[in-house]
């Protein structure tokens, strides 16, 4: 499985997120798209916009902390 956290350091829902898929056991990558280019580059190519968190869960892109959405993506294996 391949999760992925975009993420900006003031941004209270991406700890959340972050704790949340710490609290299932769900191993992720994270990128803080304030200071690293690409992430920026790859949340508005898939987003349109700049926000936080966006998460990246095989390929779904689920847009803020929305426990259903990211359930869902993780039970996609």
């Amino acid at each position: 499985m391949s999760v992925t956290v975009y993420s900006s350091p003031a941004c209270a829902y991406c700890h959340m997120a972050k704790e949340y898929l710490k609290s299932k056991k769900v191993a992720f990558k994270e990128y803080d798209i304030s200071d690293n280019p690409k992430a920026y580059q790859w949340v508005m190519d898939n987003v349109g916009q700049a926000v936080t968190p966006v998460l990246d869960v095989n390929g779904t892109v689920v847009l803020g902390f929305d426990r259903p959405k990211i359930d869902a993506a993780l039970a996609t294996k």
